[in-house]
């Protein structure tokens, strides 16, 4: 049982994360469906341009034309709904993985077999990120297939980009619950702070542009990791995947270090 705890763990989701999957290519199809009647639209951009700017801000990323391919998938997907689903899975995932042992009471007999709390933690890490990796891709497969369906076609390395980029979000924000899961043992707690720390993150980012005292915290934001160089159309940013993998790293060395050092006795 125990002689792989990423892959035990990953078994233990399989039900789950298909079902995240199952999800996630609805999602795809539902604005899929919708671009044949806003396609060529140039209502919509007045539309848009009609809206304060803080608000546009925060739901169009660059100055994104709606009535494109691209312009549709980074105001309508890429922007909000996509960010939220991955989030909910990896802080849900990271949460769970001490924390929701605690809760169950397995814990303890997970830490008296021969295996380290190190190794705990970073299989149980290993999961999360294969997870929240497999999430995104099943999303960007399923808007290059769909997407074909109805006339949505977005160069394929250009998905592959944009794809990756939201996994890293979803890895940044689960790795800080999973640190907090290591370092409390509260699931509650371990979701809570990462969410709310996430909205933060996205207003931040959302509103840098437009209001004077956020602007120098803007790029310090994982939401402008994610998506302040448009992956959609320039492709992967090295910086900005670099950034993300250390914030990531040095999380998962917290937990390690604090899991360590914890009292899980009850």
């Amino acid at each position: 049982m125990l002689a792989s705890l990423l892959l035990k763990t990953l078994r233990d989701q399989g039900r789950a994360l298909l079902a995240w999957g199952a999800g996630l290519v609805v999602l795809m199809g539902m604005y899929a469906a919708f671009w044949p009647s806003i396609k060529g639209q140039p209502s919509m951009n007045d539309l848009l341009e009609q809206m304060p700017e803080a608000f546009r801000n925060l739901f169009a990323t660059q100055a994104a034309d709606m009535s494109t391919p691209t312009g549709y998938i980074q105001i309508e997907l890429l922007s909000f709904m996509a960010p939220i689903v991955v989030l909910m899975y990896a802080i849900g995932m990271g949460a769970g993985a001490i924390a929701g042992e605690e809760e169950h009471h397995t814990l303890e007999l997970l830490i008296a077999e021969p295996v380290s709390r190190g190794r705990v933690v970073l299989e149980k890490a290993g999961a999360m990120v294969i997870g929240t990796a497999f999430l995104a891709a099943v999303a960007g497969i399923a808007l290059v297939v769909e997407g074909s369906w109805v006339d949505l076609v977005l160069p394929a390395d250009k998905i592959a980009a944009a794809m990756a980029h939201l996994a890293l979000l979803g890895i940044v924000f689960g790795s800080l619950a999973l640190a907090l899961s290591a370092a409390t043992g509260k699931p509650g707690l371990s979701k809570g702070i990462p969410a709310a720390l996430a909205v933060v993150a996205y207003l931040v980012n959302g509103l840098g542009p437009v209001v004077d005292w956020l602007e120098p915290a803007q790029k310090y934001s994982p939401f402008y990791q994610y998506v302040g160089h448009d992956p959609l159309t320039n492709g992967l940013d090295w910086p900005s995947v670099g950034i993300a993998l250390g914030t990531a790293a040095v999380l998962l060395g917290l937990a390690v270090a604090w899991f360590q050092r914890r009292d899980t006795a009850p």
